[in-house]
């Protein structure tokens, strides 16, 4: 037996689609506006993840650029069908509003992170696809939305069959099941006469939740359950909230898992924010007397603490150390040598400024996924600003509406009106301290310093607060006040979000695209109360 601790995806991993092949366990996770799309993380013991690699691809012509922040890539949905892996997901163009503008596609490939062939697009009835391989047939199902006036945006739950070679629709849509609560994330599976239907119910808040049907036969009809399989919305002090969107798996020796999401949510005066996003957990699972799953703990709370049936084995080695590889990064496009480049001065990440970190288009930003409630972030950067449309720096962000920025920039002489002034001449380099939310963008201190030497920058993350820091002389000096960091959550503002806080770096040139910054030394260090975890790059 293994002891794991939930969660075991920590950090940004929503959605988790859990599949074992032979000893390994993997997970597809959602991964919105950034790229590498789609991360795959796998395991033998279920308590120890590493990065596998990611659907290469999975954005038709590599971008999701204009694609709106928590839009792009939706829960990925990955499945074995003896010889190889298939993932369908759906693109999601338009957020909060009747019509999703979506697209669904389905990949597959021989390895997990291998290569992926080209999506090819399928019936896109809404979002949240799943497949399902039932005695060599292939079965797609999906949400139904109802864009017309008065029509319901969850209006059940469908499945099509699919031609496994063209992938075109076989026969006719069968509705499965509506309810009068939102249900999503459909998933099928089969099990000593019965189908059984995975439902992720209540939306994906603190009302999240797992419910199971059933029916004798694959279309239906089916019959609820009348207890949730999984949920934590009745006990607000969990340490795990929002417990939904999952997916029952069996092990080699014919016991069952139950991979879904949950969220370790910060206690403020706001009330609950969840700064770290969706993560990956894992629940062990028994069938009771009338043939329905149930938690093997009791109950339908998510346990922290879980045993598992595995060997427990030795944790991975983190990936991607150097470079931009994983665990960097970029939103809406993968990483570009003309704009992020490593090889004209080694051991340096050099960002060419392009648009400004509330664009959806061309973003010069890369950034890793923060873990833990208490983390560290910290860079050497060297660049020489010469106009206030040029800046580098160090970023918190969640979206374009929630970050925190720490730039080394151009401002006019102290003294001197905000006025534009910069190519009469004279002016300084500064570092400037800005946080946007919803009510707009402030800036909350300006330093000067001195751009002859590199500068390195710093942020301290504790709970719900942010402390920028420089450091000079060898001493960190601190800069502003204490920031909200929990802002950059899924649970503040108005809009739906659905993705969690980064840290990273990024450069802006407004006027050229030309300005260039110098990185290196980036460290992200993310602490959690029971034990530390750390990511060098």
């Amino acid at each position: 037996m293994t002891l794991l601790i939930n969660p075991v995806i920590r950090g940004f991993a929503p959605d988790p689609s859990m599949v074992r092949v032979g000893d390994w366990y993997y997970v597809a996770t959602s991964s919105f506006e950034w790229f590498p799309t789609i991360p795959i993380y796998r395991s033998r013991d279920l308590a120890h993840w590493e990065h596998a690699g990611h659907v290469d691809g999975a954005a038709p012509g590599d971008s999701l650029a204009g694609v709106p922040d928590s839009g792009g890539i939706w829960a990925p949905s990955l499945s074995w069908d003896g010889e190889r892996f298939w993932v369908t997901y759906s693109v999601v163009r338009s957020v909060g509003r009747p019509y999703f503008d979506l697209d669904t596609y389905v990949s597959t490939a021989t390895e997990a992170g291998g290569t992926w062939s080209p999506p090819r697009r399928v019936a896109s009835h809404g979002f949240d696809p799943a497949l399902f391989h039932d005695q060599g047939r292939l079965w797609l199902l999906n949400l139904q939305n109802d864009h017309r006036p008065n029509g319901e945006r969850f209006a059940g739950i469908v499945i099509t069959e699919l031609d496994r070679d063209t992938l075109a629709p076989v026969g006719d849509t069968h509705l499965l099941l509506q309810h009068k609560r939102l249900i999503e994330g459909p998933k099928l599976l089969g099990r000593e006469g019965w189908y059984y239907l995975l439902l992720a119910e209540g939306g994906t808040g603190f009302d999240h939740g797992v419910r199971v049907a059933r029916s004798r036969s694959l279309t239906g009809p089916y019959e609820l359950d009348e207890l949730p399989l999984l949920t934590s919305r009745d006990d607000p002090s969990l340490p795990l909230q929002k417990a939904g969107h999952a997916e029952l798996v069996e092990t080699a020796e014919g016991e069952w898992l139950l991979s879904h999401l949950v969220a370790r949510p910060l206690r403020t005066s706001h009330g609950p924010r969840c700064t770290l996003g969706r993560e990956g957990a894992v629940q062990t699972v028994s069938w009771d007397a009338d043939g329905w799953p149930r938690l093997r703990h009791g109950g339908w709370h998510p346990a922290v603490e879980v045993d598992v049936p595995t060997t427990p084995a030795q944790k991975p080695e983190p990936s991607g150390r150097g470079g931009i590889g994983w665990p960097w990064s970029s939103l809406r496009r993968r990483p570009d040598p003309d704009w992020a480049d490593t090889s004209t001065r080694p051991g340096w990440i050099r960002l060419r400024g392009r648009h400004g970190p509330e664009s959806l288009w061309a973003q010069s930003l890369l950034a890793q996924r923060i873990t833990e409630h208490h983390a560290e972030a910290e860079v050497t950067l060297q660049a020489s600003p010469s106009t206030f449309t040029q800046a580098a720096g160090l970023v918190l962000r969640y979206s374009a509406e929630s970050y925190l920025t720490l730039d080394l920039t151009w401002a006019e002489s102290a003294g001197e009106k905000q006025q534009g002034q910069q190519w009469r001449g004279g002016g300084r380099t500064v570092l400037s301290l800005v946080e946007r939310d919803e009510s707009g963008t402030r800036r909350a201190a300006v330093v000067d310093v001195d751009t002859q030497e590199p500068v390195t920058l710093g942020v301290t993350v504790d709970g719900a607060e942010a402390r920028f820091w420089y450091v000079e002389h060898g001493q960190r000096v601190p800069i502003g006040p204490v920031l909200d960091f929990s802002r950059l959550s899924d649970d503040y503002g108005s809009r739906l979000r659905f993705t969690g806080a980064m840290a990273g770096i990024h450069a802006v040139d407004l006027v050229d695209a030309q300005f260039t910054a110098d990185f290196s030394d980036f460290r992200l260090v993310c602490e959690p109360a029971d034990r530390r975890a750390v990511s060098d790059t």
